[in-house]
């Protein structure tokens, strides 16, 4: 199959669909922070949202990575039928990213980092682990946290899921660091794609719209980054700047605030065909060379 018939292999956007991304400041509190998320979830549907993206610690931000295990719930708990009723309740797809799901069996002192994707009947269409676990020691600005302590990585990339809003992938926070994993979603068809986050306030400033725009242009792809805002606890601040950007690396739209907010935006499928024609970069990528330096890589 050609590269140019793979791009197109999960291709649904038709005409224009307006997705919205919420920004919140979770706690550890799950009754307060599913209020919230309810209702940005209502706001964004009043926006004329078909699909709505919550960002990564949704659920809740713990205060410690043995008290995130000990709230974790599995896909089929009481939180998640909760958001399942409200999809349907309300017609509208939600992209759940970073849910704190339950641990294996073999390994419950540690969870998955979940990016669950419902439609608009309630029912999951695919979850993605977190298969990047985040790791930053920053002296400078007392920033130290290790993911993996608390967090059993992703093992496989999930495929792009065809929705109203276009075909999405799903990814978490600091996959957003490896481009890798958005190439392998554009290439199966991927457009839209997303980075629900909590990123650190200094790791914001520094590499977040840079690296999300980055995204943006080198996938052809729109991004969708809802974020985690604010401080959560003693331990734990958020840079927010929760961000939509379109194909061709312009921000449609920002959260400025350090506050709970909802940003909206129309994914249009004549916008992704104009600039994936005008430049059709998935065409011009030279894999026999990557393949050969995968090799050599994995050799050395």
């Amino acid at each position: 199959m050609s590269l140019k018939a793979m791009s197109r292999l999960h291709s649904c956007v038709k005409g224009t669909s307006r997705i919205a991304a919420c920004q919140l400041r979770s706690n550890a509190d799950k009754e307060r922070n599913y209020e919230i998320c309810q209702r940005l979830v209502r706001e964004a549907v009043v926006k004329g949202a078909k699909t709505v993206f919550l960002p990564e610690g949704f659920d809740y931000i713990g205060e410690s990575g043995k008290q995130s295990v000990s709230m974790a719930e599995p896909l089929d708990g009481p939180l998640m039928s909760r958001y399942k009723a409200l999809a349907k309740e309300l017609g509208v797809w939600l992209s759940l990213g970073g849910f704190h799901e339950q641990g294996p069996e073999e390994d419950r002192s540690r969870l998955f980092n979940a990016h669950v994707l419902l439609d608009d009947a309630g029912s999951i269409r695919s979850v993605y682990h977190k298969t990047h676990l985040f790791a930053c020691q920053l002296a400078t600005s007392k920033v130290s946290l290790k993911e993996s302590n608390w967090c059993v990585p992703g093992k496989e990339i999930c495929p792009p899921v065809p929705s109203p809003s276009g075909s999405i992938g799903l990814m978490i926070c600091y996959d957003l660091r490896f481009p890798e994993i958005s190439s392998i979603l554009r290439r199966d068809g991927a457009e839209v794609l997303t980075y629900p986050s909590a990123f650190t306030v200094p790791t914001g400033q520094a590499h977040w719209e840079i690296m999300l725009r980055a995204r943006a242009v080198e996938s052809q792809c729109y991004v969708v980054a809802a974020a985690q805002v604010g401080r959560h606890n003693d331990k734990r601040e958020s840079y927010g700047h929760s961000m939509i950007v379109d194909p061709w690396g312009r921000v449609l739209a920002q959260c400025t605030d350090e506050e709970e907010c909802v940003i909206v935006a129309d994914v249009e499928e004549k916008e992704l065909e104009r600039v994936r024609s005008s430049m059709p970069v998935l065409e011009h990528r030279r894999l026999d060379l990557y393949t050969d330096v995968q090799r050599h890589s994995s050799e050395s």
